[in-house]
C-alpha cells in the first residue's frame, strides 16, 4: 500500500470513529430524553415494563453479551502479545513495577479523596429514616442475594488462590477475568523467554485471533447507539429522579468524590507527568467515556478503549496493550471510591462509629478490591457487602443504594476506563528506555 493510500485509510478510519461517537452521543440523548418524557407523562403505566422486559432489555443485554464473548479471547491475546513484544523480560518488569506502583498509588490517592470527603460532608447524618426505610424495603430482595453471594466469594486466602486457574478452560467458561488474566500473563513471559520458530508462529497466530477478535468487536460496536438508546432509557423511564432525589446527599458526595479525581488528579499526571494536554487527552477519549458510562462495564468498554489509545491518543501499541489489559480489572479508581464512600455512608446512617484504626482498614480493603473487582455492572455490591461486615455495619443496608447503584455504576466506570487510558499514558510517556524507539518516536 502506498503512503497516500495508507494517509487516506486512517483517514477514513478517524472520519468512522468521528460519526459513531456522534451516533452514540445521539443514541445516549434520546434514550435519556425519551425515557424522562415516559417517566413524567406516563408514570407507572404498564405497558413501559412491557417495553423494557421484552425489547429493549433484551436489546441492550444481546449487546453486552456480545461484547462479553469477544472480551476474553480478545484480552488473553492482547496481554500475551504484549508481554511477549516486550523483547526481553528486563522491559516487561521495568513497566509491569511502573503499572503496579502507578496503581497503588493512585488508588490510594482516590480512596484518600472519597473517605475524607464522606467524613467532611457526612451524608449519612441527614437521610430521612422514613424514606429510608422505604428504600430498605425496595431493595430487600437484591440485597439479600448481594450478601449470600458476598458470602460465598472466597474472600481472603481463598480469593488469592483462586487468582491461580486449576482449569483455565473451566475459568474462560466461568468469566473469571483475572484467573484468565494470570494464565495469559504466565503464558506471554514463556513466550518471551522460548524463542524458536515454532513459539514465533505460535504467537503470529495469537496476534492474528487479536485482530480478529478486534475486528469482530468493529462490527459489535455500530450496534452502540441502539443499545446505548436502550440502556438510558431502561434507566430513566423506570426510576427518573426520584431515587436520586430521596439519596440526593449519598449521590452528590460519590459524584464530588469522582470529579476530583477525573478532573483534578488525572490533569495533574497528564499535564506534569504524561506531558499531555489534558483538554486534548479528554477530547481523544470521549468515545471510550460514552461507552463506559452507557454499558457500566471496563470490560465490555476495553475494545473501544484499545482502539482509542492507538488511533486516537497514538500509544504504543505493546505498552497500551499490556496496561489497558491489566487495567481493566486491576486499576478501578471509581470503583474503590464508591466502595469508600457506600461504607461511610451506611456506617453514619446506622449510627456506627468507625475508628480512625476502622477507617485504615476500610481504605487498604477499598485499594485491594479496586485492583480486583470484577469489571462488570454491579461487579462493587458484593465486595462493598464483604467490607460492611468486616466494621459491624448490617451488610442488609446496601438494599438502600441498590436503587441508584446503576446510576453510579455508570459514573465509576467511566473514572475506571478513563484512569486506565490516563495510566496508559502515563506509563507510555515514562517507559521510552524499557520499550524502544517505538515509544521514544511517539
Amino acid at each position: 500500500m502506498t503512503a497516500e493510500a495508507e494517509r487516506s485509510a486512517a483517514e477514513g478510519n478517524t472520519a468512522g470513529h468521528g460519526k459513531l461517537q456522534w451516533r452514540i452521543l445521539i443514541g445516549f440523548v434520546l434514550g435519556l430524553a425519551t425515557g424522562l418524557l415516559t417517566y413524567t407523562f406516563a408514570p407507572g403505566a404498564e405497558w413501559v415494563g412491557t417495553v423494557v422486559t421484552y425489547v429493549t432489555g433484551p436489546i441492550g443485554q444481546i449487546f453486552l453479551r456480545l461484547l462479553f464473548m469477544l472480551v476474553i479471547p480478545l484480552l488473553f491475546s492482547a496481554l500475551v502479545v504484549g508481554i511477549a513484544e516486550m523483547g526481553e523480560i528486563r522491559a516487561l518488569k521495568a513497566i509491569g513495577i511502573r503499572t503496579l506502583v502507578y496503581t497503588v498509588i493512585v488508588s490510594s490517592i482516590a480512596v484518600a479523596i472519597s473517605i475524607a470527603a464522606v467524613n467532611i460532608i457526612r451524608p449519612g447524618d441527614g437521610v430521612d429514616p422514613v424514606a429510608a426505610a422505604e428504600l430498605l424495603e425496595q431493595g430487600g430482595e437484591g440485597a439479600a442475594s448481594i450478601v449470600e453471594a458476598s458470602a460465598n466469594s472466597g474472600a481472603g486466602v481463598n480469593q488469592l488462590i483462586n487468582i491461580v486457574p486449576s482449569n483455565v478452560i473451566s475459568a474462560m467458561s466461568n468469566n473469571d477475568i483475572l484467573a484468565v488474566m494470570f494464565f495469559a500473563l504466565f503464558f506471554g513471559i514463556g513466550l518471551l523467554v522460548v524463542q524458536t520458530p515454532h513459539t514465533q508462529t505460535l504467537k503470529n497466530g495469537i496476534e492474528g485471533i487479536f485482530e480478529v477478535a478486534m475486528k469482530l468487536i468493529g462490527f459489535v460496536i455500530q450496534l452502540a447507539p441502539i443499545a446505548i438508546f436502550c440502556f438510558m432509557f431502561n434507566l430513566s423511564a423506570q426510576f427518573g429522579w426520584d431515587l436520586l432525589a430521596k439519596l440526593a446527599a449519598f449521590v452528590a458526595v460519590v459524584l464530588l468524590a469522582l470529579g476530583i479525581q477525573m478532573f483534578g488528579v488525572f490533569p495533574l499526571l497528564l499535564k506534569f507527568i504524561a506531558r499531555k494536554s489534558p483538554a486534548a487527552f479528554f477530547r481523544e477519549t470521549r468515545e471510550a467515556s460514552l461507552m463506559a458510562f452507557s454499558t457500566a462495564s471496563s470490560n465490555a468498554t476495553l475494545p473501544t478503549a484499545l482502539r482509542v489509545a492507538d488511533s486516537e491518543l497514538k500509544l504504543p501499541p505493546r505498552i497500551a496493550r499490556f496496561v489497558l489489559t491489566i487495567g481493566a480489572t486491576a486499576n478501578q479508581n471509581g470503583t474503590a471510591m464508591f466502595e469508600g464512600v457506600t461504607v461511610l455512608f451506611l456506617a453514619q446512617f446506622f449510627g456506627v462509629e468507625l475508628t480512625l484504626a476502622d477507617q485504615v482498614f476500610v481504605m487498604i480493603v477499598c485499594i485491594l478490591a479496586g485492583i480486583g473487582t470484577a469489571g462488570v455492572p454491579g461487579g462493587s455490591l458484593p465486595v462493598v457487602a464483604l467490607i460492611l461486615a468486616g466494621v459491624n455495619v448490617p451488610p442488609e443496608g446496601i438494599g438502600l443504594i441498590l436503587g441508584v447503584d446503576r446510576f453510579l455504576d455508570m459514573c465509576r466506570t467511566t473514572l475506571n476506563v478513563v484512569g486506565d487510558l490516563v495510566a496508559a499514558q502515563v506509563i507510555s510517556a515514562t517507559s521510552a528506555d524499557e520499550a524502544g524507539p517505538e515509544i521514544a518516536g511517539t
